[in-house]
Parts: C-alpha cells; structure tokens; sequence
C-alpha cells in the first residue's frame, strides 16, 4: 500500500516544522511539501496532488477557509483543518465544514503550539482516516436560514420516546441533512453527541439551530428534557439522562459529567445510550451516523435487548464508515439508510 501523500499549510515556519516532523515520524505517511499560505497551498495543490492537506485557517494573502473554498470548487481534495484553541474558533470551524473539509484538529496551545506532541495520534489517525474518503461526498452544504415561531413544549413527565443521535468524522455535514428536515411538531426529543472539543458544540447547535423548525442547543446540566427540543452534549462532558423531583413530579433532565472518557472520547454516544435506555427502554431510537471507531454500538446492543428501534447510516453516504459499520456487521441495525432518508423515518417511527 502507498504512503499517504500529505501537504502541510500553515504561516508559521515553526509549525510547519513541528508538524512535518510528527508526520514524517509515520510509517504510511509522506510529506510531499509545505505552504505558508492559502494561495501557495492552491497552486502547490495543483501541482502535486496530495492525498490529505492540513490547513491552519488564520494565514496572510489568503486565509483558510478562502483557499479551502477555491480547492473545493476547483480542485475537491481531502483537507483537514487546523484551528487554534481559542472558543471563537468554533464558527469558522463549521464554515469549514460548510466548505467541504473533512475534519478538523484542535492545536493544543493555540496558533503556536510548543505541544503539537500531545495530538500526534490524534492528527495521524484522522488524516489516515481522511485518506480513504471520497471526495466526491465533501460537496458545499447549502444552508437555509429558517424563519420560525419556536415552540417550546411544557416538559412531559414519565417515561416517553426519546431519540439519541451519535456521530463523529462527518457528522456536522449528516446532521444537516437530517435535523433541519424533522418538523415542528416532533413530539420526540433529540439527544446527539458529536464528537467535538470543547468551544466548538455551541457554534454546531448555533448553525443547526438557524437552519431547523425544532429548537437546537448546546445541553447544560440540569436541562428538563422536553418535546420540541434539540440538545447536542458539549465538548469535553459526557451527557447522561436521569430523572430528578422537580415541583413534585418527576421529570427527565440531562446531566453532564467529566467521567473518564470512553474509547478514547468524551462526550461518548455508549454513555448517553447508556443512560437512556434504563429511562425510556423500548421507546428509544439510537441513531449511527459517520465517523471513526465504534463508539454507539455498545449502548446500541443495549437498545435491542431493551426492544428500541436503531437506524445506521448507510455507507453510501457515510464520510468514515466506521460507527455505522461497526452496528451493522453485529445485526443490530433495524434501518440501514442513506443519510438524506432518516428524517423522514424518523418522523415516521417517532
């Protein structure tokens, strides 16, 4: 198997360095170049053909998400974001997606990061993984400003359907196709997990939230879980659903925690599934969207012995087929869909 063919784009000689340096480290990785820029990415690009770029967003001449969006049009290759640790990053970050990048890496200390060392797995896990993807599914995401009374449900009480969504590499892009398309009169709730750091959650519910009939936030502890209601789990925090006395009934409500992270994430869809099904048993629907690893299929299994429902995004449509794959290859999967097509069950079966 050939070595996977990798430029590296950033403004700052040091970085380049560092992270040419953890990369060449790899056996299945060759650095082909650099560019200290958007426009000398474009025209290195072009000329050499790279498997996977890495692109720091904030450069002179042509930043980012400017050269990001030229490559797309012009010349679809494989790009992985590079953003500072900063929270504002966030919304750059899912223009990012918008645009058409595969993933993205949180450099640990900022635009200069002296720790590039802490995300080396990290890094050379996701360009392996944006190796494999196909361009022709990193297409521009068309986003639709929705103009729209909210509603806001009272909180239901006892135990009712709740749909859990989990998701990684790829899920900004499948839930778009998916949670703007659910109507406004869903007497369902949804709870995702998207695998993301912190400061970045808030900016993905903010754009979800834009586009949909339903009402999308980023989760706080002690939320009452409602009708109507969208939440995603911030980065950094598992999400849990208890139950808890409130004004002398009992009612669902989200807890957050800073347990240990599961198969190397948090938040981390097994935990959420986890906590829901011993809640709604049957009346749960777990949902697998793309991403790496097989984070879900643990509390999935659980879901079917609790008699629920499961969809799996099918692998047409999937950016990594790895979480779908893993729920499918163990029969657990009642629906196995392409990504444009759940909503629609999911309004069906809810």
């Amino acid at each position: 198997m050939s070595r996977i063919k990798v430029l590296i784009v950033d403004d700052s000689a040091f970085m380049r360095k560092v992270i040419s340096n953890i990369l060449s480290g790899s056996p299945d990785i060759e650095v082909l170049g650099t560019a200290k820029n958007g426009q000398e990415a474009i025209e290195k690009i072009t000329l050499l053909r790279p498997d996977v770029v890495t692109m720091d967003i904030e450069m002179p001449v042509l930043n980012g998400l400017q050269a990001l969006g030229f490559i797309m049009s012009e010349c679809p290759t494989r790009v992985i974001m590079l953003t500072g640790a900063e929270s504002d990053q966030g919304d750059l970050t899912m223009t990012a997606f918008q645009y058409g990048a595969v993933d993205f890496i949180q450099k640990p200390s900022g635009n200069i990061s002296l720790d590039m060392e802490k995300i080396r797995d990290d890094l050379i896990r996701k360009i392996t993984a944006a190796a494999r993807v196909e361009v022709r599914k990193l297409g521009f995401i068309e986003e639709k400003v929705v103009k729209k009374e909210k509603t806001v449900y009272p909180a239901r009480t006892g135990a009712r359907k709740i749909i859990i969504i989990g998701s990684s590499t790829g899920g900004p892009r499948a839930l778009n196709h998916i949670i703007p398309l659910l109507p406004s009169n869903l007497q369902v709730p949804v709870l995702i997990v998207q695998h993301m750091p912190a400061g970045f959650t808030k900016s993905l519910a903010d754009r979800l939230d834009s586009q949909s009939m339903l009402r999308v936030r980023e989760a706080a502890d002690g939320d009452i879980i409602q009708i109507g209601s969208v939440f995603v789990a911030p980065g950094d925090f598992h999400m849990i659903v208890k139950q808890q006395k409130i004004d002398g009934e009992i009612k669902e409500v989200i807890g957050l925690t800073k347990g240990e992270k599961v198969q190397g994430v948090r938040p981390s869809v097994d935990v959420l599934l986890g906590s829901a099904v011993k809640i709604y048993g049957q009346d749960s629907i777990g949902i697998i969207l793309t991403g790496m690893g097989s984070d879900g299929t643990c509390g999935i299994r659980k879901l079917k012995q609790a008699g629920g429902k499961v969809i799996a995004e099918d692998e047409s449509t999937c950016v990594v087929y790895g979480m779908p794959r893993s729920v499918i290859e163990q029969k657990l999967a009642d629906y196995i869909l392409p990504v444009h097509e759940i909503a629609r069950i999911i309004t069906e079966i809810a």
